[in-house]
């Protein structure tokens, strides 16, 4: 196990161990906990109680963050024709086809999302093992793949975020950042939250939310009592 430095240590005992934490002072107290120089990212760890290896237990989508996560984003739109100038005026970082399936190929990663109009998708194929190790691989569950490019291209920009439950049955995302104010913070978790609510499996028996926790990027994870946060998302 990695030695923890002493401004770690120091920090790490504001978050009582054992307690599990309602959703406002969960969420308020995580900002307290920087340890690092640079702005750290707010991140949200689920464990769900789904088994992923199901088609019909898969938690997959995209949710538009008030706030956005703070994060810039570059987009990649694999499209042609009059959709080209369409994504780059909506914000895309590159906009194009054979050229940079042509890179990716080649080891090219200089992207965070990657948009596809659905007339590119069989091109795409060829890019399935590159692109879908990396969770980057257009899907139309998570609004990658859309004959309007402009619109997903703008939403992703703007701060959608695109999750997906792994094997294990979590889910972790980021919600902002640490200089964020406290109520932009608590409304990207509350959008994140309940799009995570909506989308469970009718096939899901038992508790769903399992675990529920937030962090700094360098810092201690807070646990919260997911009996508050299924009430708090209900009120």
């Amino acid at each position: 196990m990695a030695k923890r430095g002493k401004k770690y240590l120091e920090i790490a005992k504001l978050v009582e161990t054992g307690k599990l934490y309602e959703v406002k002072e969960a969420l308020e107290l995580v900002t307290k906990t920087r340890t690092a120089k640079f702005v750290e990212t707010v991140e949200v760890a689920l464990r769900l109680g789904v088994d992923p290896r199901h088609a019909d237990q898969q938690v997959r989508g995209t949710v538009v963050l008030p706030h956005g996560t703070g994060k810039t984003v570059k987009v990649l739109a694999i499209t042609q024709g009059d959709n080209v100038q369409k994504a780059l005026d909506a914000g895309a970082d590159y906009a194009g086809a054979e050229d940079y399936i042509e890179k990716i190929q080649k080891g090219w990663f200089d992207f965070d999302v990657v948009i596809a109009t659905p007339d590119m998708m069989p091109k795409l194929g060829k890019l399935g093992r590159i692109l879908g190790t990396k969770g980057l691989m257009p899907n139309p569950k998570s609004g990658t793949v859309t004959p309007d490019v402009a619109t997903a291209v703008s939403e992703f920009k703007k701060g959608k975020l695109a999750f997906r439950v792994d094997k294990l049955g979590s889910i972790h995302v980021p919600i902002g950042k640490a200089d964020f104010p406290a109520e932009k913070i608590a409304e990207n978790f509350d959008a994140f939250m309940q799009e995570i609510q909506r989308l469970k499996p009718a096939a899901s028996k038992g508790q769903y939310l399992k675990t529920v926790a937030v962090s700094l990027t360098m810092g201690p994870g807070i646990k919260m009592d997911t009996v508050l946060v299924a009430k708090h998302l209900e009120a």
